[in-house]
This record gives structure tokens, sequence and C-alpha cells, in this order.
């Protein structure tokens, strides 16, 4: 035999093997179903030397045709079917594999505003170092779970667009989100796998330990991070700090009016007063005439006397009116305090790194429900400090800022925090944040018990929504989503021609596919151990993680998320469908709830069969809006409202181009906030100065919130001086740096909304 060589499809030459094509059949045989025995194998591999013998060099693409043809030659036609595939899925991994060598060569040499690959997540900065390993790794990971982990089934849904697979490249680390419960967190203190923090005792401390939780939980997962009862956390800082500026201001105040005590330092002082002050009948009042008020003068004049009897040997007269006052100065300081941490916090979350540096944590936090002193003055804080803005007067960006509306608490003239909700109001229509979520909905009602903060529904700024759990508490803090999927509607539509039966063959059958996608996904990450989420499990911030040690498997935790189905597209799906958006006909509403009911009803099963939290998903999609519009665009052309735009719709909204009444709209896109029980938002557009019409942004909160509608946010215009960096309402001039367009020739507006 004169074959010497194989030039590979590198190019490169390497020694004749005969025994690679001996195992490339059996290799094929066996996926074939075994017909052919080792003889039949080496009978066919010789023939293949046979039609080569006279060459001395041939290539690996002629002795892959050669075998083909060998096995067909010989009848094995299931071995020749597997071969044939076997080589296509090889050329599709080389074709991935020269794909990503191409999307590394962007990462490292193109700037971020000249690729869309680099710009595909808005707190990344992918032109700094550490965002680039992050981007090279996460590019890494989707091309190993695309060739090597995922079906045939999985990838060609992914693939064609069918579905999308989020965070694909996160699939075999870790899961996505989590809702904190921080008052659970911060009871004895924790660690942060650098060292232990001890139980803060300040808010001062709760404002800053806040944000290295949500740090180091962010480190543990790939999507957002919530805190659930942000105002009842933030209260146990208040009452600490209280506590501290009574004990300092009559340290000061006895001082000041009878000189150094004779049992010595300061902290002996404190030492003593303690031990004579009853500080749990001692609180923060907002008002003089409150009860609490009196009550605490009253208790600081009875420690204060005994500190005047015993330490000085003074007469106890003086003590009633040095007492008001030490209360005034220390109802002054923790007022000055909380605003100072609060004030940190918002600046603190949209400077906090993650990942290695090259992520600001997508935070959340979630307030209005707790009534106490305390609780109203941390909310009020962070009202104002969200107003005040960043150092130029920038709109802050994080956290999502969330504020909960119940009737009874803040929504009513009368609500012990309806001042709250007005305030809110004012602050949302400068700032755009908070967004509001409605624990008065009946969706969100049903697990609702006064009293129990974790009985209140949270979201995540994302729109995120946990609540429901057929394994253990109902509850909102402690837990979150593990991963969802979304639904390609408008494809769905346009295949169906009209034919409805195809359709919902087509959507049962993608939905089915969602499903076992995501439980493959489950069967990876349910193997991971405590260990693999120091924070997250390791801290017992994740429900029930606290019972589990270090080498503990996390799968009997993961019962409590959520598993999320997604949709995008419904109006485009409707346009392709009958040929009208819910927005334009009553037919079109009525299909469309029918197509979220059927996703829910699924779902639904789902949960009852497998005692799993599964849910359905009006999915925020902004960037899988544009793929998918891409996709269908390259395969069906323009097709009038369906692919004429350069996104599709997003979950279930009215599209944003149609022309439609506010009331309109929040009539149509409210009932299927009921049916997307893993999240929904609705968004309304505001012309002009908001701020300078407090009262018709909140008669737009009313209408939302009347209307069953369970979180939403209303936009509004924003401008952004792309010099000094001020956001706010800018017409000749920029109230920060007054710099004038027409001064420069160069004055840019960029209109802001809010990220979902």
């Amino acid at each position: 035999m004169n074959l010497k060589t194989v030039t590979k499809r590198s190019g490169h030459t390497v020694p004749y093997n005969r025994e690679k094509i001996f195992h490339a059949i059996a290799g094929a045989n066996v996926d074939g179903g075994s017909r052919m025995t080792d003889r039949d194998i080496d009978e066919v591999t010789s023939q293949v030397e046979w039609d080569i013998q006279d060459r001395e060099n041939v290539s690996v693409e002629e002795i892959q045709d050669i075998v083909e043809r060998e096995l067909m030659k010989y009848d094995f036609y299931d071995v020749a079917k597997k071969y044939i595939t076997y080589r296509q899925k090889h050329a599709e991994r080389r074709a991935a594999q020269k794909h990503l060598m191409s999307s590394y060569r962007d990462i490292f040499f193109a700037d971020s505003v000249d690729v869309d690959l680099k710009r595909d997540n808005a707190n990344i900065n992918t032109d700094a170092s550490m965002g680039i390993m992050l981007k090279l790794g996460a590019e890494g990971a989707k091309h190993f779970v695309d060739n090597y982990v995922l079906t045939d089934e999985f990838r060609e849904a992914d693939k064609e667009n069918w579905i999308h697979i989020h965070d694909k490249d996160f699939s075999l680390i870790t899961f996505n989100c989590c809702q904190i419960d921080l008052l659970k967190l911060f009871r004895g203190g924790f660690s942060t796998g650098h060292g232990f923090l001890r139980e803060p005792n300040s808010i001062r401390a709760y404002a800053s330990l806040a944000c290295i939780a949500i740090q180091s939980n962010q480190n543990d997962m790939f999507g957002g991070q919530s805190i659930n009862a942000f105002d009842f956390a933030m209260a146990e800082g208040v009452r600490k700090s209280f506590r501290k500026a009574v004990a300092d201001e009559s340290y000061k105040a006895l001082c000041y009016r009878f000189g150094s005590p004779e049992i010595g330092s300061e902290d002996a002082f404190k030492k003593a007063f303690r031990a004579v002050m009853d500080f749990d009948a001692c609180r923060y009042a907002e008002h003089d005439s409150d009860e609490a008020a009196h009550q605490s003068v009253r208790t600081i004049a009875r420690a204060v006397s005994a500190l005047l009897r015993e330490t000085y040997q003074k007469p106890e007269e003086a003590a009633q009116d040095m007492a008001q006052t030490i209360y005034h100065l220390a109802c002054s300081d923790v007022v000055e305090e909380t605003h100072q941490a609060m004030e940190a916090l918002i600046h603190n979350f949209n400077t906090l790194h993650s990942r290695a540096g090259a992520q600001v944590p997508f935070s959340s936090i979630n307030y209005g429900m707790d009534t106490s002193p305390e609780g109203r003055l941390a909310v009020r804080e962070v009202l104002n400090a969200i107003w005040a803005g960043l150092g130029n007067g920038e709109t802050p960006i994080f956290p999502i800022s969330v504020f909960q509306l119940k009737a009874g608490v803040n929504y009513n003239e009368g609500d012990p925090n309806y001042d709250l909700f007005l305030q809110a109001c004012k602050t949302s229509a400068k700032r755009l944040f908070p967004n509001f979520v409605n624990i008065d909905a009946p969706y969100n009602l049903q697990y609702y018990k006064p009293g129990d903060y974790n009985s209140t529904v949270a979201t995540m700024g994302c729109r995120t929504r946990v609540m429901s759990n057929v394994n253990g508490p109902e509850e909102s803090g402690s837990r979150g989503n593990f991963a969802f999927t979304t639904i390609n509607l408008p494809k769905l539509a346009i295949e169906s021609k009209g034919d409805m039966d195809t359709f919902w063959k087509l959507y049962d059958k993608y939905i089915r596919i969602s499903h076992d996608y995501l439980l493959a996904r489950l069967h990876v990450i349910e193997q991971k151990h405590v260990y693999n989420y120091p924070f997250l499990m390791g801290q017992g911030v994740w429900m029930d993680s606290d019972k589990l040690k270090p080498d503990d498997s996390i799968k009997d935790v993961l019962k409590h998320a959520s598993y999320s189905i997604g949709f995008c597209g419904l109006a485009e799906c409707l346009k392709a469908l009958i040929g009208k958006h819910h927005g334009e006909s009553e037919e079109a509403q009525q299909l469309g709830l029918k197509i979220v009911g059927h996703l829910r009803e699924a779902t639904d099963k789902y949960t009852e069969e497998e005692h799993r939290n599964w849910s359905t998903f009006g999915t925020p999609a902004e960037s899988t809006a544009g793929q998918f519009q891409r996709s269908n665009r390259k395969k069906y052309g323009i097709i009038p409202g369906v692919t004429d735009r350069s996104y599709m719709t997003n979950s279930s909204h009215v599209p944003v181009y149609y022309p439609i009444k506010a009331i309109d709209k929040i009539r149509i896109e409210a009932p299927y906030h009921a049916l997307e029980n893993a999240g929904h938002i609705a968004y309304i557009e505001m012309d002009g100065d908001t701020t300078k019409n407090v009262k018709a942004f909140e008669r737009v909160v009313r209408a939302m919130h009347d209307a069953d509608m369970g979180y939403f946010s209303i936009n509004h215009p924003v401008d952004r001086d792309p010099v000094c960096g001020y956001t706010g309402l800018i017409e000749n001039e920029c109230p920060h740096c007054h710099r004038r367009e027409v001064e420069t020739g160069s004055f840019t507006i960029r209109r802001m909304k809010p990220a979902e």
C-alpha cells in the first residue's frame, strides 16, 4: 500500500493510521444500533484502504466520503446515517469554534461602541480589563454548552430561535436571583468568606452591610439581588443608632452641666447609664406630641435622675428638663445619621463591583410597609437620597427602588404611610424611581398577613416575582428564580399560517421543550454543594440552607425556587394570527389572554404533577426581542406589523408605537398580570416635566393600582448632559454646569428610561 500521509482540515499532514477509520466506524455502529460485528467493521475498513491504496496522500474529507459510500454499499444504512450525522456535528463544532475565535478577536481588540457582543449587559464595562475577562469566559462557556452539553433538541430550538435560553454561560455553574431577608442575615453577624462581620449596631452599619450582602450574593449567582423588606431591616439600625445617640447626648449634657463624672471615662459613664436606662421604653418619635416621645422623655429622666443621685450626688430636679433636651438632640442625631446612611447606600450601590470588579450588581430594594417611626424615617431618607441623585445630580441607576402599595398602610389619605406614598410619587416624577408593586392585587393580597414582612410581595427590578411555594413557606424573602426560557410567539404564529390547530401544537411543543430544558439544567446544578455558594448557601441566605453542612448537596433546598417559562412578542403573534394586536381589537385581546393563559395552565399542571414551583413569565427581554426579530425577519422577510420593526414587543405589552390612551392601555394589559405569576410589569408614558404635575402622576399610579396591575412604572422624559453628567429636565441651560447648547454647538440630550 502506497498511502503514507493524511492531510487534515488545518492543512497539516500526519501519518496514515488505519485504526482511526476502524474506530470511527465502530462509534457510528454503536449509535446506529450495533448491527455490525468487528469482522464487518474490519472488512469495511479494508475496503476503504483498497480504494485509496494507490495514493501517497489523501485528505480527511476524501476518506470520510469513501467510508460513507462503502457503508451504504454493504447495506449498513443506519450506521452510514449515524456516521454522516457524526461528520455534520463535528463540522458544526468547527464552525462554532471559528465563530468563537472571531468573537474573542472582537472582545480583545474592538471597542464596545462598535460591537454588539460587548454591549449585551449594560452593567458590565467590557472595555475594562476585568470586563474583557468576564466576557471571554462567558463566550467560551456558551460555546462549550452549545457544542458539548445541550441535546440536539434543545440546541436546535435555541439556535433556530424558537426559544431563547437565557444566561447559557452560567447554566453549568449557578442559578438566577434571590430576595434577601436582611433581618435574618444580620442576626448574629455573617461572613463574606474573607472575614466575619459582627451584627451591625447602627443605621450606618446596616446600610453599609446591606450593600455588602448584595455584592457578596451577586458573586454566587448570575441574576439580580433584591432586599424584600428594606424598611423593616433598616428600622432595626435606626433603633440601635437612637439608643447610642441617647447615651452620647446624656454624657455630653451631664458633662456640660456638672463636669466630668467621677466614675471615670466616657465608656464607664455609658456603662453606668445603660445599667439604669430602659432602652425598650425609649423610642425615636417623629413628633413631640406623640405618646412615644412623652414616654421616652420620662424614661430618660428616670435614668438621668438615677445618675444625678448616684454619680454626681446632685438633686434630681434638673432631670426632666435635661431629659427633654437629650431626647431632642438624640432624635436630631439619628435623623442626620439616617440621612447620611441612605445617601451613602445609594452611592455605594452605584459604585460596588462584583465578579472580579467587572460588574455593578443588579440590586433592588422594596419598601413602604413598615409603619414604625424608625422604618418611616429610613424610607423618607432613602427617597430623599434618590431625589438628590448622585454627585452631579445624575439619576441613580441602582438600586431599582420599589414602593409597595397597600390600602390601610400607605395608599389612602389617613393611612399611616400615606405621606410616604406621596413622597414616592414626587420622587419618581423626577427620577423614574421608585417603581410600584401592588399588594392589593388579588393574586398578591391572598398571601398578605399583617405584621409578617415576608408575606408582602416584593419584586426584583427586572420584574421577577416569587411568592407561592408548594414546598414550604409562601414568602418573598430567602428565595428566588432558578432560571427561565423565552418562547418566540411570533415565529409560532408565522409558521402556523393562520391555522390555530398548528399554532397550539407548536406552542405545546416548545412549552414542553422549555420545561425539559430547565429540568436538565436543574439536574446539573442540584449536584453542587454548599461550598460552591459560600455566601448564598454558606451564610443561610437561601431558604433552609442554614440547615446544611458545607459538603451537603443543595438539591433539597432548590425545591423552594421558581422555574419559569416566558414569552415574547404577544402583539406581533396576534397580528400574524388574526391581523390585529390586543390594543386594536377585543377579539385579539381575548385570544391574547387565551395564549398567555394556555402557558399558565401548562405551568400550573407541571407544578401539580412535579410538586415544583413552575410559573409563567412576562419575560424582560429587550435583547431577546431584538434577536428574535432579526431571526424572524431573516427567515420570513418583512411582514407588516410583525417583522417590520427592529424589535418585537416585550411580553404582553401593547406596542409602544401604537397610539393609545393611558387608561385603555392599563385596562388591556392589567389582566395579563394575574396570569404572569413569575413576573410582569406595565409602563405608562407621560410627556413633559412631571415634577410640575405630581398630582397627574399620582392619578396614573392610582389607575394602575385600581386596575389590579401587579407591578408598574411611569416613564417620562429625562435629559442628560453628556459633558457634566447632570440628569434631569434640561431646557436651554444645564442647571449644574450652566452649559448652553448654543455656546458649544454640541449640546446633546439622551432620553432615559428605567431598564427592565
